[in-house]
């Protein structure tokens, strides 16, 4: 699995209302009008960078908060293809793979914003492009990579009618 993306940068310990805002939680049901307002609260023009296929890249932490669903979902329906971060908060994790949004781990120190970057899943490395630079990724767990592969665990069950890892 190979991507090619920009790279969008942000900092530590960004929380689930960093990504999208607790306001819109109960007003906004469609994930692409919330995805509209992702990082409002820290770039109001965010959101308007996004392309299709980009990759966000973040440092320790990431998704840290809440167990808020919508941050991932908005994510993946502004265009992200993946979350590279030196580290991620536990539920986020889960969400994210659970809707079929790829993370990575990986030292982020290196990836400034608006450089090229070409993620290699299968080898665990994370080209960036732009400074010619070969980063290790943590490789993903097979179960993981699974669900990824089927869209997430509800196209999984809707696949198997079941949990189904072989």
């Amino acid at each position: 699995m190979r991507h090619f993306a920009r790279r969008l940068k942000v900092t530590d310990n960004i929380n689930t209302d960093y990504v999208i805002s607790g306001r819109y939680k109960f007003k906004i049901q469609d994930p692409k009008e919330l995805a509209r307002h992702i990082f409002e609260d820290i770039d109001p023009a965010f959101a308007a960078r996004v392309k299709k296929g980009d990759v966000l890249v973040a440092g320790e932490n990431f998704g840290c908060g809440s167990s808020r669903e919508q941050a991932p979902q908005s994510l993946k329906q502004a265009g992200f293809q993946a979350v590279v971060a030196k580290s991620f908060a536990r539920i986020f994790y889960r969400n994210a793979f659970n809707i079929g949004l790829l993370l990575v781990e990986c030292n982020t120190d290196f990836i400034d914003d608006g450089n090229e970057l070409e993620l290699d899943i299968e080898k665990s490395k994370l080209k960036n492009v732009s400074k010619g630079l070969i980063l290790d990724i943590k490789p993903l767990p097979p179960v993981m990579k699974k669900l990824l592969e089927d869209g997430g665990v509800v196209e999984h069950f809707k696949k198997y009618g079941g949990f189904n890892f072989e």
